[in-house]
């Protein structure tokens, strides 16, 4: 996607950009949650050192997975526009329709505990890997549904997958439907790269990474927010629960600084979170 619209901004051939495919650690290791490894630093660290050492002239990420403290010498030059941010169930129709005790897969705190928030019954077990592979465990019956991000489905050609889950049930994580391109910080490539950037999907984001800038959160912590344009400038809409969704935290709010906005929001949860909820940010 970045490759193409490159091309199409800048008018180049189709010779003109190199893929570079970089595995990461969170590729790699697929059977542990990745708070217990090394947090989103597993899907970053290994772009960030082939940025840094000039092998690679940007770097792709799916916003979400990427932790809120950067590099200095690296920065966020655009964001593609915005994709789908709901959550899609697949297994089921929805989560009411779910059965008594149901067994979900998901790797997320955010989905953890907005399921048990709405269904104390379920069982959430930890399921990793690509698309294929959760998508191949529940085949086989490993679990009764999973839980997978829209925009990711929609990207790899299976939009009709699963059932979207309205926002106003699910908020969906910070970031989420975002792709980034990183390149080093006043590098002669962010120009480049700023020519295909969509303006309104970086001041929503970037209002959704400075709340989380502002809790201190981490892979642990359940946090859910959705910042949105409107007629004073941005709404922000987020939520911080305790693991087991038995707690939640919410906050709304409008503003015309997108950092400014997102902090307010962070120091607002925070200010009102009870013990149990704010043990899990910083």
């Amino acid at each position: 996607m970045v490759r193409d619209a490159l091309i199409a901004a800048h008018g180049w051939g189709d010779d003109a950009i190199e893929i570079v495919v970089i595995r990461t650690t969170g590729d790699r290791v697929q059977d542990r949650a990745l708070a217990e490894i090394g947090g989103k630093a597993l899907w970053t660290k290994e772009l960030d050192r082939a940025l840094l050492a000039g092998e690679i002239d940007c770097a792709v990420h799916s916003m979400k997975d990427v932790e809120t403290v950067r590099p200095a010498d690296i920065a966020i030059a655009a964001m593609l526009p915005r994709a789908d941010v709901r959550d899609r169930i697949i297994g089921t129709e929805s989560i009411d329709a779910l059965r008594e005790g149901a067994i979900i897969g998901t790797s997320s705190p955010r989905r953890r505990a907005q399921l048990l928030r709405l269904r104390p019954d379920l069982q959430i077990v930890l399921f990793r890997g690509n698309v294929d592979t959760r998508l191949a465990k529940l085949a086989i019956g490993e679990v009764d549904a999973t839980l997978l991000a829209a925009a990711g489905l929609d990207r790899l050609g299976r939009g009709d997958t699963g059932v979207s889950i309205p926002i106003d049930v699910m908020l969906p994580a910070p970031a989420q439907g975002a792709v980034g391109i990183e390149t080093l910080a006043g590098g002669g490539a962010a120009a480049l790269i700023a020519a295909i950037g969509d303006p309104d999907t970086l001041r929503c984001v970037m209002c959704e990474r400075a709340m989380l800038a502002e809790l201190g959160a981490d892979c642990h912590s359940p946090v859910a927010a959705l910042a949105t344009l409107s007629k004073g400038g941005m709404q922000l809409r987020a939520e911080i629960l305790t693991e087991d969704g038995a707690d939640s935290v919410s906050a709304e709010a409008e503003g015309a600084d997108p950092v400014a906005l997102g902090r307010a929001v962070g120091r607002a949860l925070l200010e009102r979170a009870p013990p149990a909820i704010r043990r899990l940010f910083a």
